[in-house]
């Protein structure tokens, strides 16, 4: 129903900022919950935000908030995370996927990006 592909990733300095991008494609993608999801390695997929078709419902992890923003544009089919402050902890692969409802857990996302992977050095 839904394509998705994450870019932007790369490695960046503590306290830096990374934008993270995340293409769509396919018709329905507007009815879709989105959110980012990042996963270390030996570790389980943990949830980082998410947000509503609309963009005005946004949810985040406790341990990223107030420094992550998810956003979105329906327009260009396009999801976004701006990820600023950053530390060491945040090193991970982070990937997009989309929802048919609201909710913050992995095994409810139906459709998923390839991932990219982010880190932060000290």
């Amino acid at each position: 129903q839904v394509q998705l592909r994450e870019s932007g990733g790369g490695s960046v300095q503590a306290g830096g900022s990374v934008r993270l991008s995340c293409a769509a494609s396919g018709r329905t993608f507007r009815s879709y919950y989105m959110g980012w999801f990042r996963q270390e390695p030996g570790k389980e997929r943990e949830f980082v935000g998410a947000i509503s078709w609309s963009g005005t419902n946004t949810a985040y992890a406790d341990s990223v908030k107030g420094r992550f923003t998810i956003s979105r544009d329906n327009i260009n089919n396009a999801v976004y995370l701006q990820m600023n402050s950053l530390k060491p902890e945040d090193t991970a692969v982070y990937y997009c996927a989309a929802a048919s409802v609201t909710t913050t857990r992995v095994e409810s996302y139906n459709y998923w990006g390839q991932g990219t992977q982010v880190t932060v050095s000290s």
